[in-house]
């Protein structure tokens, strides 16, 4: 099968024939229609995290998958083939940017009815994230006040979508030109993190969600009640032991984690409209190489998504 491998830490996204994966008697083989990179992809290319999460060369990457599943393991039992699902696997079992992935059963859920291939693939990893950081870590409720910071980002996008369904009150930072977009997506307040210092006009606020880490970080706890929550899903973040300890009494790390049963829940908010993902480009797999440069840019609205039936 065709894939987007790496050979060694740093090295250039080759598009090349591996091995079709044979699923474990607790997993599914899925014929990929459309995945999609995160930052996670470029964190295990560089080699940032291979202390903690090493990868055996060659690599295909990506953590985001939709599509139809054509094998499955003996111990299955809440699947059959040909159902459509999507997921976010589990670290060890990345590579979704491949014709077919093995992934663990547990990690999967039948996609929403109402979404194409492209919108289910940019949603597993940035909804997880942001479900498990607003609502199991950070239990936030209606009625409180929460800062989303890069709105405009995959995690941002989907974060204000669930901080809305929620009923809280929401600020977020962005630039200018993405202002329109997170007021449509239920931002209450926004702040411009290019001319203006959010620390300065919030305060007494229940729950900051931090996607960026070092000094946005460390400022982000001056706008907090003192019961509140400070939740990072920043590498940078976690890098960072004298940032750590020191905060330690209003900070929570999140690694976000793979789970089918919360997909399940999530893909019912998607079909009933409450949340919807945003796209900025749409690459086929022979681009992918492309598509990690434009993410390291910095400049996507929502999420790059890997059609990988596009030009088949």
């Amino acid at each position: 099968m065709q894939a987007a491998i790496i050979r060694s830490y740093g090295s250039p996204i080759e598009i090349a024939e591996m091995p079709k994966p044979s699923p474990d008697k607790n997993s599914i083989l899925v014929k990929v229609q459309s995945a999609s990179i995160n930052p996670l992809d470029n964190w295990a290319i560089s080699g940032a995290l291979q202390n903690v999460m090493p990868v055996k060369m060659p690599h295909i990457i990506g953590y985001d998958v939709t599509g139809t599943i054509v094998e499955i393991g003996s111990a299955v039992r809440n699947f059959k083939i040909g159902d459509l699902i999507f997921a976010r696997p589990d670290t060890n079992q990345a590579g979704t940017i491949a014709e077919y992935t093995s992934i663990k059963a547990m990690d999967a859920a039948i996609r929403p009815s109402n979404l194409s291939n492209n919108e289910c693939a940019a949603f597993p990893l940035v909804g997880l994230t942001a479900w498990q950081s607003l609502v199991e870590v950070g239990k936030l409720q209606k009625g409180q006040k929460v800062l989303i910071h890069a709105g405009s980002g995959g995690v941002g996008t989907i974060a204000i979508q669930i901080a809305k369904y929620i009923g809280a009150f929401i600020s977020t930072t962005t630039s200018d030109a993405n202002f329109a977009l997170v007021k449509r997506l239920g931002a209450d307040t926004v702040i411009n993190y290019k001319t203006e210092k959010f620390e300065e006009l919030l305060e007494d606020y229940d729950l900051v969600l931090d996607s960026l880490g070092g000094e946005v970080l460390e400022r982000s706890a001056k706008v907090l009640n003192k019961h509140g929550l400070l939740v990072s899903v920043s590498v940078k973040a976690k890098e960072s032991d004298t940032l750590i300890e020191r905060m330690r009494q209003h900070l929570q790390l999140v690694y976000s984690w793979p789970s089918g049963a919360t997909l399940a829940e999530l893909a019912l908010l998607l079909e009933k409209g409450f949340l919807k993902p945003v796209i900025d480009r749409v690459y086929p797999m022979h681009e992918t190489q492309s598509a990690l440069d434009y993410l390291n840019k910095g400049r996507a609205k929502g999420k790059i998504v890997i059609d990988v039936l596009q030009g088949k």
